[in-house]
């Protein structure tokens, strides 16, 4: 299955507006009743003030419904096996467990795989401010 989550990163990355680093991200996730959301990073004149394209795909997933994301794709056109940005890793937690899988990707496709768990051990956790 993580193959066309990975192809859904890179089609997502293809339209990345990065004029600025020149850096396209792609980003994918799939729910757990198999829905794609796909993002690219977006940048503007007042660099850094953009967003990455793991935020990109949470909005999407967000206005698509949400629901419980089971896996995760990311994908740079120059850097294999690009993983989330610290903040993109807290976003991500917020609507992922911690075994969630997340594919780190090369243009050829996923070249490793590891849990957001791993990826951000030490999240902060939302049910703290309740």
């Amino acid at each position: 299955m993580s193959h066309d989550l990975f192809e859904a990163a890179k089609a997502a990355m293809a339209k990345a507006y990065a004029p600025y680093s020149k850096f396209p991200v792609g980003a994918a996730l799939r729910t757990e009743d198999g829905r794609v959301f796909a993002g690219a990073n977006i940048e503007v004149a007042s660099y850094p003030e953009g967003w990455c394209a793991e935020t990109t795909a949470l909005g999407h997933y967000i206005m698509g419904g949400g629901g419980r994301i089971t896996e995760i794709a990311v994908i740079a056109e120059r850097m294999a096996k690009c993983s989330p940005c610290g903040g993109c890793r807290q976003r991500l937690a917020e609507f992922c467990r911690p075994e969630t899988r997340l594919y780190l990707c090369d243009n050829g496709g996923v070249v490793e795989t590891v849990t957001m768990g791993e990826m951000l051990p030490y999240g902060f956790q939302g049910d703290m401010l309740k």
